[in-house]
């Protein structure tokens, strides 16, 4: 699994050289990906929810500025995760996948690393939250050990809140 922390992401295949993907702070230069990406996303969302999902009226400059942002990259960007210190716990704000590069588990691999990250940092929990109408994403969460600890309006939102507790 070193390498989807950035190390060693190279294979080589005979002649070739294929790139893994890997995980690595976002930089400024990534912002068009980043925006793209979470854009293309999350837009089939609008009409379920009737206006554009939160993640699409994020700041990711000021995101990425913070070190907040995280890449998952395979000579591109394919997706992103956005984490944020909170006092007791580690944030999953937003998870991002390309939609053309959906199901194949890249999304897994960058939950893995928020969970690894915020170990890393000193926290034993991890929080999310997605939209009550996002049901395919609360199973998703559910299957992978996230509890629901609440529902309820936030930012304009109704939104589903899970933790899940971690172990070293």
């Amino acid at each position: 699994m070193a390498s989807l922390f950035g190390y060693g992401h190279e294979a080589s295949f005979g002649e070739f050289t294929v790139d893994k993907p890997r995980i690595r702070a976002a930089t400024a230069s990534d912002l068009p990906a980043i925006t793209d990406i979470v854009d293309e996303a999350y837009r089939h969302y609008i009409t379920r929810l009737g206006k554009p999902p939160g993640p699409m009226l994020d700041d990711y400059a000021a995101r990425i500025s913070e070190g907040a942002v995280w890449v998952l990259e395979e000579g591109t960007v394919l997706a992103a995760i956005i984490v944020l210190p909170a006092p007791n716990y580690l944030l999953l704000d937003n998870i991002a996948v390309s939609p053309a590069r959906q199901n194949l588990g890249l999304g897994r691999q960058l939950l893995a690393f928020a969970e690894t990250e915020a170990l890393r940092r000193g926290y034993r929990e991890i929080r999310l939250y997605t939209h009550q109408t996002m049901v395919e994403n609360q199973r998703l969460y559910a299957s992978i050990g996230y509890e629901e600890t609440g529902r309820g309006a936030e930012a304009g939102y109704d939104r589903v809140f899970m933790r899940k507790q971690l172990i070293d």
